[in-house]
């Protein structure tokens, strides 16, 4: 079996060191990087900090149950895209509907195969993947909907006129939603322009910008004496 390429990170989460050992054994040996957890504090800490592509995730667990970690993982923006394996001694039909219902992307019962589980593991990021490059040219935030290959962007359905300039400046902001970009960076990535040069240009670009974005404009955030930053819907409405 070929190793993954990247060697995406996957982080396995159960209580019962020798289930551990053997499944980061099996998954390092086919070309994941791997790193554990015992508990769904531990498993939420390392999700938030390691960002990994996949979570082995058992049910039985102290103090927080797979499915509190499952249900938290889906809630987070920097989470929910995460796949998830359960993996549990419970065979129940309820246990694996449930899990499957809170987002998790499959299920596999102990005892198990250690073999097989490499394999779900792989064939879960390959069809993530395959996802995601389909949809690749579509990003979607709350109303705003962008087209990277057309270059075509959306409110509410309806499709606004935007310069070249203009598309490029929402593109940055929304892939990079939630964090701040400052003047100069903004003045590098959609102008190619040197970051010292002094120019009002991106304050103007976003004035134009927000009007033409109606009822979206409050998602483009001043941070004052910085530059700007896009905001998700949820923040906004909080």
């Amino acid at each position: 079996m070929s190793a993954p390429a990247g060697g995406e990170r996957v982080l396995v989460v159960d209580d019962e060191k020798d289930i551990v050992a053997l499944v980061a054994y099996h998954l390092a040996k086919g070309g994941y990087r791997v790193s554990t957890a015992s508990t769904g504090a531990e498993a939420l800490q390392a999700a938030r900090e390691e960002r990994p592509a996949l979570v082995v995730l058992d049910l039985m667990l102290p103090g927080m149950s797979g499915f509190d970690v499952l249900e938290q993982l889906r809630a987070a923006e920097n989470t929910r895209e995460v796949a998830v394996l359960m993996l549990t001694a419970r065979r129940e039909e309820a246990d694996r509907i449930r899990g499957l219902s809170l987002g998790a992307d499959d299920y596999l019962s102990k005892p198990f195969s250690p073999q097989e589980l490499v394999l779900r593991v792989g064939a879960i990021l390959r069809r993530l993947a395959a996802a995601g490059t389909a949809a690749s040219d579509a990003l979607t935030i709350g109303p705003i909907e962008i087209d990277r290959s057309a270059h075509r962007v959306k409110i509410d359905g309806a499709e606004i006129e935007l310069t070249a300039t203009e598309f490029k400046l929402l593109l940055t902001l929304a892939e990079r939603r939630g964090r701040v970009q400052g003047r100069a960076h903004l003045l590098e990535t959609v102008w190619d322009a040197a970051p010292d040069i002094q120019t009002r240009t991106v304050d103007m670009h976003i004035q134009r910008l927000r009007t033409k974005l109606g009822v979206a404009s409050d998602l483009i955030e001043t941070v004052r004496g910085f530059g700007y930053r896009l905001r998700s819907p949820s923040a906004r409405a909080s």
